[in-house]
């Protein structure tokens, strides 16, 4: 069954419910949120489900609704807001990033909503707005460039273009610094199981590095086990393009724990 199937099932099973909510909403409009197994629907002034797996949110009035896959779901940034107090704030970023990357919403858009919005997690959500940019193509980009940002390094241009001199696009980098030509890259597992997109990606880095950039290639051990090293890494890269980098700031821990620091 697909998911958008299970979601129609579920309205037809719970007549109160009349369109989809959180992670719920947030899967079909395409945005990027942690698993969760229940499916999340809305309702004004009616009570909870009584049917297992289904959670019914109960709205004074009718939140601002778009039509997805033919369902009515919470708009993007009402999606986004709801999400607030139930998504870490590196998880809210990634889900801003990845509407925002669908085409759905703007940054401009989702800081404006946090900006009047009263609901719950406020500050949360307008620190998570503040952050969303984009052209970010990837939740792992996201996190890359939120370790180094709550670090108090200097945020990364995104999705840099590199172009010939009729002004076509010859190259592109995921993060990086154009004045210092020092790229940081996620390299994922779908890289080592494409062999060709991932020979591809090992050619364009030589090419580039013939050019003089310098680059940072991230794994996933390197944001989730030891983010601590991973900023090290980066702190000398930046040092060794000849950037000025300001001293490392501890509030990346609280987001970023990695898994040496939660055994010590």
């Amino acid at each position: 069954m697909t998911w958008e199937l299970t979601v129609r099932t579920a309205l037809r099973a719970v007549p109160q419910a009349a369109f989809a909510t959180h992670h719920t909403a947030a899967r079909l409009l395409g945005g990027v949120v942690p698993d969760e197994p229940d499916v999340h629907l809305g309702s004004v002034g009616a009570g909870k489900s009584q049917l297992e797996g289904v959670v019914v949110h109960r709205h004074r009035r009718q939140p601002p609704l778009v039509r997805q896959h033919g369902i009515r779901v919470t708009s993007p940034a009402r999606t986004f807001l709801d999400l607030a107090d139930r998504l870490t704030l590196v998880d809210l970023v990634v889900l801003g990033d990845s509407l925002v990357k669908r085409g759905r919403c703007s940054p401009e858009s989702l800081q404006e909503a946090a900006r009047t919005w009263r609901g719950r997690a406020v500050r949360r959500a307008r620190a998570a707005a503040r952050l969303v940019r984009q052209a970010v193509d990837s939740p792992q980009e996201t996190r890359t460039r939120l370790l180094m940002v709550f670090a108090g390094l200097p945020e990364p241009e995104i999705n840099i273009e590199i172009r010939d001199e009729y002004g076509a696009i010859q190259r592109r980098i995921d993060l990086g610094y154009r004045a210092f030509k020092l790229a940081i890259e996620y390299d994922g597992r779908q890289h080592i199981e494409r062999e060709r997109a991932w020979g591809a990606d090992i050619l364009r880095r030589e090419d580039l590095g013939n050019d003089g950039w310098r680059f940072v290639v991230l794994v996933s051990d390197d944001l989730n086990v030891s983010p601590a090293d991973t900023l090290d890494r980066l702190v000398k890269a930046m040092m060794s393009a000849g950037m000025r980098v300001p001293r490392v700031k501890d509030d990346w821990r609280r987001h970023f724990p990695g898994r040496r620091q939660l055994a010590a």
